[in-house]
């Protein structure tokens, strides 16, 4: 037999300091410079190639 019961879960608050929470954000932001100079890297590889392919159209 199957159980069909769904438990459901409302989180309601959650109690952390705020210098606590000022110190994770700051952390998080540290965190996603890499992640934002990889995707930088990878948007500029795209737009390299995608200019090179399509730089020359509309010159003549």
């Amino acid at each position: 037999m199957e159980n069909n019961n769904i438990n459901e879960v409302n989180i309601v608050d959650i109690k952390m300091p705020f210098w606590s929470m000022v110190i994770f954000m700051v952390k998080a932001a540290i965190a996603s410079i890499p992640a934002f100079i990889i995707l930088a890297i990878i948007f500029t590889v795209v737009n390299l190639i995608l200019g090179g392919i399509f730089g020359g159209m509309g010159r003549y």
